[in-house]
């Protein structure tokens, strides 16, 4: 391959900060980062979460609150919960050190295949292919090769590892260059539902490009119908002075870890949905109010569109509700709020926000 793959690499991506006085640690916590994150994000929060937890023993100390608070705004909170538990087996299964085999980097909670394998490429610059999304689609247009998006192309391609390191000259200019590069050609120029072939600086060693075919048919990729559920939920607010009635999610829910004011399913049209208890309201219920006339915000999560009914009650109040709908007060702790401590979801915060505009 080309030589100026790499120099376009290196000239353009050069300056991340994950690439730059690389240690096994960085690359972990950029490779979980970077998983569901696009980089323009990853960027903002690394260099502050690196400045808190600045090596793997700090990190395996810090309790699962204090990680999700500074993963803030990265989402997907679980890997920040799995990004910990690895600390922990690395500190305490391997003294600190980063294992170099691939069988025991898999066997670090938190760590899968491709995560091991970009700590070995990546982080150690030794031969492998850490095959992510941007991987596998160029390597399906290289190659040419015509499969379905998934475990069965990713195998295709692991069977050709050798021959594609070769091909991209690892004894020349080794297995990090070579994967970096690959990651950040199939990020800018060979992306999933754009191709700018034209400007592919290994345009004319590609097989989709030299043959005329249309790099957008490669991988393939199954139609997915997505079917969206509307949610209404009642959102409850109970203030006392700087403490707010909350709960934190476990991990069979959505935001696990985060802290939710009270949470009730008004109506769903997925009726296999677990999230939230349910609120059976009667026209005669005391309680019985026209949601629809309460302030309202929306939000979606995975197949969901959710409405937001906002309603606040005092402590009283709230007690008889929960009372006469047969919930228990127990369910929920009085935390104070905007504590670095207590992780808030972001619906809980907006729905703060629009009662203190209103």
């Amino acid at each position: 391959m080309k030589k100026s793959l790499y120099e376009w690499s290196s000239s353009e991506f050069s300056h991340l900060p994950w690439r730059k006085n690389r240690t096994l640690y960085k690359t972990l916590v950029s490779e979980i980062m970077l998983q569901q994150t696009n980089v323009s994000t990853v960027l903002k929060h690394f260099e502050r979460f690196l400045s808190v937890y600045p090596n793997v023993q700090s990190l395996a100390s810090s309790t699962e609150e204090e990680v999700c608070s500074h993963w803030q705004g990265l989402g997907y909170y679980r890997r920040a919960r799995n990004l910990r538990k690895a600390a922990i087996s690395i500190v305490d299964d391997f003294n600190g050190k980063f294992p170099k085999k691939f069988e025991d980097l898999i066997s670090i909670p938190g760590i899968g295949a491709y995560t091991a394998n970009a700590l070995i490429a990546i982080g150690r610059n030794e031969s492998a292919l850490a095959l992510d999304a941007n991987l596998e689609r160029v390597f399906s247009r290289v190659y040419g090769i015509k499969e379905y998006k998934g475990p069965k192309l990713l195998k295709m391609i692991q069977s050709r590892e050798e021959e594609i390191l070769k091909d991209f000259k690892i004894n020349t200019f080794g297995a990090r260059v070579i994967n970096e590069s690959v990651m950040d050609l199939g990020r800018v120029y060979c992306q999933a539902k754009k191709a700018d072939c034209l400007l592919c600086p290994i345009k004319n060693k590609c097989t989709v490009f030299t043959k005329g075919l249309d790099p957008l048919s490669f991988p393939l990729v199954k139609e997915k119908k997505k079917k969206f559920f509307e949610l209404k939920l009642l959102r409850i607010v109970v203030k006392e002075g700087n403490k707010l009635y909350a709960y934190v999610k476990n991990d069979e829910q959505w935001l696990s870890g985060q802290w939710e004011i009270p949470t009730f399913v008004l109506y769903s049209e997925d009726m296999s949905l677990k999230q939230y208890p349910i609120l059976d309201i009667e026209e005669d219920d005391e309680y019985h109010d026209d949601y629809e006339e309460l302030k309202m915000i929306k939000t979606a999560i995975t197949k969901y569109k959710i409405s937001n009914y906002i309603k606040v009650m005092d402590k009283a109040r709230f007690k008889s509700f929960l009372k006469d709908h047969k919930f228990k007060l127990s369910s929920y702790s009085r935390v104070p709020f905007l504590v670095d401590e207590y992780h808030f979801s972001s619906t809980t915060l907006k729905c703060l926000t629009a009662i203190s505009d209103s």
